[in-house]
Order: C-alpha cells, then structure tokens, then sequence
C-alpha cells in the first residue's frame, strides 16, 4: 500500500449545535505507486514530498516500536507508584487537616503526594505513607487504623491477581517500584497525560514527595536532559509518535523516551544545552506563585521564560545540525525518524 496524499490532523467540524471534539486525517492510498507527485495538507497549506511514512510525514517507512531500554545512554525513567487504595490513603490539603485535628500523631505519617495535573498545577495531594513508619505507633491511632482495615477490605473484594496479591500487604503501595526513601536526590518529572502545549510541562521534584502513576520520574535529575526534553524537538517526536486524548498528549516511556533519537553534541554545546536549560529554571523561578499550567498557557506565558525556551530550542537544533537548515517540525521529526531507522539497523 502507497500512500498518496494526506491530510494531517484537524479538529472536525461541523453545523451541529452540540459539537463533540473529534480528530480527523484524510489518507489517500493505492495498492500500487502511481506516476503523480505525493502531497501533505496541514495548516492550509499544500506540500510536495518524496514519501508519505505511516506517521504521516515526508520520511521514511518507519515503525517507531517499543523497547524496554533507551537506545542512548541516558537515564532510565518509570512511572510513580500505584497505590491501589480507593482513595482512603490520599487526602487533599483540607482533609489532611481536618484528619490531624482529630488524630495529630499521624502528622509524620502524611507526605506530599502528585499526580501528573496535581504537579501540572502545583496542586499536591497528601498520602499516609508508612514505609520506615514506626508500627507500634500506628497500632495506637485508631483513624490512621480505620482506613487500613478499610484498603486490606477493598483489595480483598476487587478482583484481579494484582490487586488480591497484596490484600495482605495494606501498608504498602500494589506497584511500588521506584520512588523510595533511599532514592538520593531529586528527579525530573514527565506528566503522562497533558494538555496540548507548545512544550510538555515538565520539571524538577523533590525527593520527599510521593509520585503517582501519572508521572515518570527519572532515576537522577540532569540539566542537560532537561533541556533536551523541554525542546520543540522533543516535543514534536511526542506529537508524532504518541497516542492522544482528544488533542492533549500521552507520553509513554517506552516509546517517546526510550526510542528518542538524542543528538550527539559537542562538549561546547552539551555546555550550552545546560546553560540554556538553567535559564528556563530561572525564568520560572522569577514567578513562584504560577503553576506550570499559568506558566505554559501560550497566551500568558511570561516573556522571560518564552525567550528562554526560544534559546534552548536553538541550542538544541543546533546540537542535531538542524538550525537553519529546517523549519517546521514536521521536517525534524522526519529527519528524526531517518536517525531512529539508522540507529535501529545497527
């Protein structure tokens, strides 16, 4: 099957009164080349390519698979815990006071608690969170008790092997594979799932919060990977690669990061990358009282930090030998696919 012309995505409309968002392409195929020019639509405008790739870009027929590992050195990332609780561990901000007031020896129990929009919006949650915990301290808080007894219950009754297989664990987190208390240092945090942006809210959290399973967390914060990561490059490979919801994106580790062409550069513009990544840390810092979600609304976001992130794209095109050379992201990604099919055919 040839692809001969594509539309790329649009938001579908139509003369109904009740509009549901509905994301549309428009492929046109054959089972055999023909003799005509190949065109792309997007954004109103027409383009002629050599190739129309299953993603739809004027690259190679390539298929971006999943791996388990980066295909560079680079930190591993994994999701945050999954607490299999219904809810009877997490507190907001006012429940957690209120659950205080009647039962103060609890306070060392409670940790900061986030899920992607939690992080996204600065918006933390509150867990009992018991490892390290002194239990014979919490066998005399009947509150704390209660909501054990009512976790041991529900994975008891739930179904499902993962679940039941811990129904004589409550204290403990179903999948608790990464962030612990020996974990040294603070981490890069990715939201699994956010709104569309001209970049992924990503950021820096402390070692102490608790990191549900809408967050990947890498093993150990670098500047450097940050600022590849908060690129338009990045960004764009997402966008290409990823599912959605609705128009927001779904990022996932085994194929948005760990089959992510990084670039190879220079100790002068690894250098760089990090300079320019730290600016957006410090444009950021100058508005503490903006979540990422006031700080990355395209309509508001402050100037320091969109020069900022203009600057880290830069350096970061300039890292893949893409600046002046291409314009859109659709031509990155393609030239991006043409380094992922190379390093793949090693």
């Amino acid at each position: 099957v040839t692809i001969n012309f594509a539309y790329r995505s649009f938001t579908w409309d139509s003369e109904a009164k009740s509009k549901a968002q509905v994301i549309c392409v428009i492929i046109g195929f054959s089972i055999f080349k023909l003799n005509k020019p190949k065109y792309i639509f997007e954004n109103n405008q027409k383009h002629q390519v050599n190739n129309i790739n299953p993603y739809l870009l004027d690259g190679p027929n390539v298929f971006v698979t999943p791996r388990t590992k980066p295909i560079f050195d680079v930190p591993k990332i994994m999701k945050g815990i999954d607490l299999t609780d219904n809810g009877h561990y997490t507190f907001t901000y006012d429940e957690m006071i209120s659950f205080l007031k009647k039962e103060p020896q609890a306070k060392s129990l409670f940790r900061k608690y986030y899920m992607g929009r939690d992080f996204i919006n600065s918006k933390p949650r509150y867990i009992l969170w018991f490892k390290n915990a002194d239990l014979s301290k919490i066998r005399h808080m009947p509150l704390v008790m209660e909501r054990i007894k009512a976790v041991k219950e529900f994975r008891t009754n739930a179904g499902g092997r993962d679940t039941t297989r811990y129904k004589d664990e409550p204290l403990r987190p179903v999948f608790y594979r990464y962030y612990t208390d020996e974990h040294q240092g603070n981490a890069l945090a990715i939201p699994i799932v956010s709104a569309p942006r001209k970049y992924i809210p990503m950021g820096i959290i402390d070692k102490s919060a608790i990191c549900g399973g809408k967050l990947f967390l890498t093993e150990v914060y670098d500047t450097y990977l940050f600022g590849i990561l908060e690129s338009i490059i990045h960004t764009g490979w997402v966008n290409t690669v990823c599912t959605r919801l609705g128009q927001g994106l779904t990022y996932t580790n085994t194929i948005a990061y760990n089959d992510f062409p990084f670039p190879t550069p220079t100790d002068t513009q690894h250098k760089k990358i990090e300079e320019t990544a730290q600016a957006i840390l410090d444009a950021r810092a100058l508005y503490p009282d903006c979540s990422l979600a006031d700080l990355y609304d395209e309509l508001t976001m402050p100037p320091e930090l969109r020069k900022a992130h203009q600057a880290n794209d830069k350096a970061v095109m300039q890292a893949y030998g893409f600046w002046g050379k291409l314009n859109t992201e659709s031509e990155c990604v393609a030239e991006l696919m043409k380094m992922y099919q190379e390093l793949t055919l090693k």
